[in-house]
């Protein structure tokens, strides 16, 4: 974790996290926007540090390169360091923190959320892990997938031990051990169900036993509230595989279903 800690010990790497907070998705150009007093070639030094700690993931998208927040680092911190009966309070603040900033920012268009994680495992493993319900409710929420995993299939998220319905969707790819990319309807509140369905898409990529995975959560509408829903979930999930598929044990944390 030490390259975490060096890429945040600097104020400018910390500015450019704070503006990817603040509009995730953004292009060298206008990261570079924010911080003027230095040059374009600074700034790429910056970014590749918080690329290097995997703080930063990008995208690209035709001849543009998209930089994201990525907070799964700053989860695995979290859930080392801050111990049991100081989680809740921390916890409790941080939402605090976020509902407030929320409140001040005006977001018209909703960009996907990405995160990564590296995982010391080969890719049939990891991808195991993320398929198979016996694996899921131990991460994800206590949710289990009910599908068949062809494209086309219905994907019903359902909370082990009690079938309560969490999420539906449709398989819309699925190139094992490679790609997984399915539609997501919340169904455990009527005002997020109505919005109707954004995308989840998977992405391994496996060298010398290490397994990178991308997760991607798109086509929000604007003014998306299934956009803030998820948005501190991810890390916690991919937190979770993380811990369960290199040590066999689940995530010890008092997260409990949606």
């Amino acid at each position: 974790m030490e390259p975490v800690f060096k890429a945040l010990a600097d104020v400018n790497r910390r500015k450019l996290l704070d503006r990817l907070f603040e509009r995730d998705g953004q292009t060298l150009t206008e990261l570079a926007d924010g911080l003027p007093a230095m040059t374009r070639f600074g700034v790429m030094k910056h970014l590749r540090v918080l690329e290097e700690a995997d703080l930063v993931t990008t995208r690209r998208e035709g001849r543009l390169k998209l930089h994201y927040l990525n907070a799964v680092p700053i989860r695995l911190i979290h859930d080392r360091w801050i111990g049991k009966y100081r989680k809740a309070r921390a916890a409790a603040l941080a939402e605090l923190k976020l509902d407030m900033e929320e409140e001040m920012r005006s977001v018209d268009t909703r960009p996907a959320q990405v995160y990564s994680v590296f995982i010391r495992a080969p890719r049939e493993k990891v991808w195991e892990a993320m398929t198979k319900p016996e694996f899921t409710h131990r991460y994800l929420y206590a949710s289990e997938p009910n599908t068949t995993w062809k494209p086309g299939s219905r994907l019903h998220w359902t909370e082990h031990g009690t079938g309560r319905s969490l999420v539906d969707g449709e398989v819309i790819e699925y190139d094992k051990p490679h790609r997984l990319v399915f539609s997501w309807i919340v169904n455990y509140d009527p005002d997020l169900t109505a919005e109707g369905p954004s995308r989840v898409t998977y992405e391994l990529e496996e060298t010398d036993g290490i397994t990178k995975v991308t997760t991607i959560h798109d086509d929000f509408p604007s003014g998306s509230k299934v956009y803030d829903n998820v948005a501190g979930g991810w890390p916690y999930i991919l937190s979770g595989l993380k811990t369960l598929v290199e040590t066999g044990s689940p995530l010890k944390t008092e997260k409990a279903a949606v």
